[in-house]
């Protein structure tokens, strides 16, 4: 495949700040804050580190609650995290963003973000200490996820290998000894499905921000070898997801699962495979959303699934999250963006 794109129409100038950004202490700076954590993502931390919690053995309900939280939240600010140190791709790919158009400060949603994560990881430290270390862990990974995706072979790695770490944290909350989380036959292959899933999910979404990361200096895998060339990758991580997920639901799950929760599994593993169809007629970044769309949903329905089958009591959060991610993707601000 050719590596040679063609010229990317002139892209709009950066937006001008709207008036004061706002500050902490104004309600209208939650608002804008929540639109830069993508509420509709957040469902994609919560399934991931859900696995990880059915892996662990029975705990307390309380606990377990929190930690789901933590960890559903956590991607939300670690979306914000992010975003502080892509407003110059942003402002040509996504202007409607607060931080863009200034209706926020990159030192307040900085601030803010970190405190987020360090109060999720606090409260998954409650369930186990080891997790302040995978916390920080991840949080160094978006840090770093910034200056890497300016290079084709180090963004999606390095962001999935963060996803990956989902299923680990949420195994201590409910496994006190490392020692034995750690050699816990389900835990590589929980790993391995969620850093291969999400892997997808971030190349088909650099297909959406081509015309954005060229004249901004992000050489990802599309910017470098087009976009034909990144659905392929994205393919064969695609099979490595399902692979690994197949490997961990036969290994361990239940056997009265039930045939609602198996077709979802197989819902989710076809979707992740399906939303390479639309992404392989893509020829312009507005044209990526269909394909970005269907594989997040199928992300978060073939993890939800894995908990369910893992532990059938966990099926109890399978509607109310998929209702959710659902209602959020429609709700969202930009169609185009995802």
């Amino acid at each position: 495949m050719s590596a040679v794109l063609p010229s990317a129409p002139a892209a709009p100038a950066v937006p001008a700040p709207i008036g004061t950004a706002a500050r902490p202490s104004e309600a209208r700076f939650w608002g804008a804050f929540l639109v830069t954590t993508r509420p509709y993502l957040m469902p994609v931390s919560g399934a991931g580190g859900l696995v990880g919690l059915a892996i662990a053995p029975p705990g307390n309900v309380a606990t377990g609650a929190l930690a789901f939280a933590a960890l559903f939240f956590s991607y939300g600010l670690g979306q914000a995290l992010t975003d502080v140190f892509q407003t110059d791709t942003d402002a040509r790919s996504a202007p409607y963003r607060p931080l863009v158009r200034g209706v926020v400060g990159k030192r307040d949603v900085l601030a803010v973000s970190l405190a987020g994560l360090l109060g999720c990881g606090l409260a998954l430290a409650l369930a186990n200490p080891w997790n302040l270390l995978l916390a920080l862990l991840a949080v160094l990974g978006l840090l770093a996820y910034s200056p890497l995706k300016r290079t084709f072979w180090a963004g999606p790695p390095c962001n999935s290998a963060v996803v990956a770490l989902l299923p680990a944290i949420g195994l201590l909350c409910g496994e006190p000894s490392p020692a034995r989380a750690f050699a816990n036959p389900l835990l590589l292959p929980a790993m391995a499905s969620a850093f291969f899933s999400y892997a997808v999910f971030v190349l088909l979404g650099y297909l959406k921000d081509v015309e954005a990361d060229r004249p901004t200096g992000y050489v990802t895998l599309p910017v470098r070898f087009g976009r034909r060339a990144t659905v392929v990758v994205s393919l064969v991580h695609a099979l490595a997801a399902v692979a690994a997920s197949w490997l961990l639901v036969a290994r361990g799950g239940a056997a009265g699962s039930g045939v609602p929760v198996l077709l979802l599994w197989a819902a989710g593993a076809a979707g992740l495979l399906a939303s390479h169809l639309p992404a392989w007629r893509v020829r312009r970044d507005a044209d990526a959303s269909p394909a970005i769309t269907g594989s997040v949903v199928s992300f978060v329905a073939l993890h939800l699934a894995e908990a369910a089958l893992l532990a059938p009591s966990f099926g109890l959060l399978v509607p109310p999250v998929l209702a959710f991610v659902v209602i959020a993707l429609l709700a969202r601000p930009c169609r185009e963006q995802v």
